[in-house]
């Protein structure tokens, strides 16, 4: 899927920012859905993994395990 590679926990950005002003998400659910959550302003959003990853700009920060 275009190479995109992420996990969980991981800090990305979109290619939108959101409407607080921050660009920058962390992913806390993988699945069918992926759930990111706003660095901003903490608001949560459930996508379709299709959508997410045609959305997706690239991972910030690799959550070190």
């Amino acid at each position: 899927m275009e190479g995109k590679e992420f996990g969980l926990y991981d800090i990305v950005e979109m290619k939108k920012p959101h409407p607080c002003g921050t660009n920058r998400w962390k992913v806390i659910r993988l699945g069918a859905d992926i759930r990111i959550k706003c660095e901003g302003c903490a608001h949560s959003v459930l996508l379709p993994r299709k959508e997410f990853i045609r959305k997706m700009k690239k991972v910030l920060v690799k959550h070190e395990e």
